[in-house]
């Protein structure tokens, strides 16, 4: 390496030299094995076994059947099958929501089920008449799915309505073929299992939304916007002012050292990290909706918002780098993308994560980002579909940013903690 003065940097150690001093390898070794295990325990942790896990993913059950009884019954087959859903104590992953079917539909569109069982008005008129010679058509119930609520969460609800419909199948017929006593053996056969399910979309989405997954990609760029920029930004001004030197291959430049306090300094960044802000934003909306088609609507708002999405991340790395200074970069890694990727909720639903990760969504800013891009992309951006509560946490977010780096920085100058100039060699 050369100095500014062009003149060749004197020769020191040899590298196979210092290979054998054990406190060289210490830190080094010590904080790549701790990120590496915490890495695998916190990633891994959260997707290992959604089966597993998942407590009461939120279904709609709507019983829409209007027919009388069966002989010698009290209630008519919707009922009793609802019923025999909600309280069946075997299993804990469904958090079933009886609804009318318009209801449903409005919660369906507001993202707030993951899908609905609808059982339709002539259930129980069509399973009397599969004994008669009235029977026109088999007896249906239906599964609706919402993709906007992600592939793997809308999956998952599809199975478990799937798995309920068919159970209720098998119990009717076991009532039918004990009635039946004069039915050949293929009728038997087909009241064995008399009702057929169909599946289908209860909120639609785009082509072009990745079956449920551009919101949780989209805010993951919006994410790493705020934080790859909040550094970047962070380390331009340090070397700008001459308080990091400034290396690039075999170019080093050392530039004079601004005489500035640290209250200012953080000021200088966080107003810079608005205006890049906006130009980096505009590129990750031009990329994916423009260039790529990804499907959005409501794009005003969706670029307002993403502005504040990412600027609120970009401004909490400013605080915590001011605060923590050479390990802060570090810090708001963990805080924004090693704990939010996995409590986010917008790939592996909450309900099917561990209670770890279901309490760190709470407060963690990729759950809340994810909720509001979500309902503008898919929920026509409704306020109930998690918006309203994504606009609340980006203001609470900035305010503890703002609050929490210009404290530091100040208590930092009030106690004259002066940052370091660097020095020659």
């Amino acid at each position: 390496m050369d100095d500014d003065s062009g003149t060749p940097a004197p020769t020191g150690l040899r590298a196979t030299a210092l290979l054998g001093r054990p406190k060289l390898w210490l830190i080094p070794t010590v904080l790549t094995g701790l990120l590496a295990l915490l890495l695998s325990l916190l990633y891994m942790g959260g997707i290992v076994n959604p089966n597993r896990e998942l407590r009461d993913l939120p279904i709609a059950l709507v019983n829409s059947d209007t027919g009388k009884p069966l002989t010698g019954q009290q209630q008519n087959l919707g009922t009793q099958i609802t019923h025999s859903i909600v309280t069946n104590s075997g299993s804990r992953a469904a958090g079933w929501r009886q609804l009318t079917r318009a209801q449903a539909q409005d919660e369906l569109d507001a993202g707030k089920v993951y899908g609905a069982l609808v059982i339709p008005a002539d259930f129980t008129n069509s399973v009397a008449a599969l004994t008669t010679t009235n029977a026109t058509a088999r007896p249906t119930i239906t599964v609706l799915t919402n993709p906007g609520k992600g592939s793997l969460g809308s999956s998952l609800a599809g199975k478990i309505s799937s798995t309920a419909a068919q159970q209720a199948s098998l119990t009717i017929g076991k009532q039918l073929g004990a009635a039946a006593t004069k039915a050949d053996a293929t009728q038997k056969l087909f009241l064995a299992d008399p009702v057929r399910i169909t599946t289908q979309v209860g909120h639609p989405i785009g082509d072009n939304s990745g079956i449920g997954l551009t919101a949780f990609y989209y805010t993951l760029l919006l994410v790493l916007a705020g934080f790859m920029g909040g550094n970047v930004i962070s380390n331009g001004v340090d070397t700008g002012l001459g308080y990091a030197d400034n290396e690039i291959g075999p170019w080093h430049t050392r530039r004079p050292t601004v005489p500035i306090d640290r209250t200012q300094t953080l000021l200088l960044k966080m107003v810079m990290t608005a205006g890049i802000t906006l130009l980096s934003v505009s590129l990750i909306m031009l990329a994916s909706v423009s260039i790529l088609g990804m499907d959005a609507t409501h794009i005003p708002l969706l670029w307002i918002y993403s502005y504040c999405a990412a600027l609120a991340v970009g401004l909490g790395v400013q605080a915590i780098n001011a605060a923590f200074g050479g390990i802060g970069q570090l810090v708001s890694m963990f805080v924004f993308i090693v704990l939010g990727l996995p409590s986010s909720g917008a790939t592996v639903p909450l309900q099917a994560v561990p209670g770890f990760y279901r309490f760190l969504s709470h407060f963690e800013p990729m759950r809340q980002l994810s909720d509001g891009v979500r309902a503008i992309l898919y929920f026509d951006a409704r306020g109930d579909a998690g918006l309203t509560r994504a606009w609340t946490m980006i203001g609470i977010g900035t305010a503890i940013g703002l609050l929490f780096g210009f404290a530091m920085v100040q208590y930092y100058d009030r106690k004259g903690h002066k940052r370091l100039t660097p020095q020659p060699a």
